[in-house]
């Protein structure tokens, strides 16, 4: 738990409980209005929330930095591994970014902090970072879900996890490469037997270059220049072809368009399965705190992901 403010007061099951309430105030605040600075109100949330994730102790985890999954500079990944682990779950974690940039580890603290709290839970994490699309446009960033996991299946019992109960988890663009990797059939390369479920978190499963999204432009840099093939590419068309436990997350304030669009993929889940698989929105969190507040002391959204895992 974080050691910032030992006389506050946190509950771990309330939205934003984990901030001091003028920071949880401002991130409601700009909440209604995210989508008109993305970039701008990012950086509010990691300003909130760098210093608790950067002050919870890290004593009896190791992280391993920097291990090659591939040739590339990027196509490298950091495992988190705690002190004793012996046969535990896997939890690949693979960022966001918009597909034209971002890393595994944002400013040292984010993304890191999502490992770091699966690590604290007894799971073997690992951070992925994968090649952006102007070295590797579509399939790439799906082609790297691929080495990676492949890279995790033949390696990670020497850092204590079992590669037979691999769980995967993308947020936002690394959404949509896990959903492609997990569902898309015209891959070559689908979920490896060892992928035992996919939590994709505030995932752009869609592809659009519509006049209300601000990343159009990234969108288009890494599907391409002809919209006509969007839909083909999009894992939001290819949501029955797979019956892989799979849990949908996204938030109260998102990016234009992708509580839509996850919407939408749980319905053709429904559609396809006949059940409601694990649905949960986030309340008051925004496209980036829904991630951002792991290790932070607020842990609804970690439990309930453990307890996905734990029942698929």
């Amino acid at each position: 738990m974080p050691s910032i403010d030992s006389t506050r007061v946190i509950n771990p099951l309330e939205p934003l409980g984990s901030l001091p309430a003028d920071q949880a105030a401002l991130l409601e605040s700009i909440g209604p209005i995210w989508g008109t600075d993305i970039n701008g109100f990012r950086d509010v949330v990691f300003n909130a929330y760098t210093p608790l994730v950067s002050a919870t102790p890290k004593e009896g985890m190791t992280m391993h930095k920097d291990l090659a999954y591939g040739a590339s500079a990027r196509q490298v990944l950091d495992v988190f591994q705690p002190e004793g682990a012996q046969d535990a779950d896997v939890v690949v974690f693979v960022h966001g970014g918009a597909f034209i940039r971002g890393a595994k580890s944002s400013n040292g603290h984010i993304y890191d902090n999502v490992c770091w709290w699966f690590a604290r839970q007894g799971c073997v994490a690992v951070n992925v970072e994968y090649r952006l699309a102007a070295e590797a446009p579509f399939p790439g960033g799906t082609e790297d879900v691929a080495s990676a996991v492949d890279w995790v299946v033949a390696n990670i019992a020497s850092f204590g996890g079992n590669p037979r109960r691999v769980f995967l988890i993308g947020h936002s663009a690394g959404g949509t490469h896990v959903a492609s990797y997990c569902f898309d059939p015209n891959h070559p390369r689908r979920a490896a037997a060892e992928v035992c479920g996919a939590i994709l978190i505030s995932g752009r499963l869609q592809a659009d270059v519509l006049d209300g999204n601000p990343n159009a432009k990234a969108v288009q840099a890494y599907f391409g220049d002809d919209a006509s093939t969007y839909a083909l590419r999009s894992p939001a068309t290819h949501a029955a072809h797979c019956d892989l436990p799979v849990m949908v997350v996204i938030a109260e304030y998102e990016n234009p368009y992708l509580d839509l669009y996850g919407v939408a993929f749980v319905q053709s889940l429904c559609e396809a399965r006949g059940k409601v698989p694990r649905f949960l929105q986030m309340r008051k969190h925004n496209h980036t705190s829904i991630v951002a507040h792991f290790d932070s002391g607020e842990e609804l959204l970690g439990r309930e992901i453990l307890d996905f895992m734990r029942t698929a």
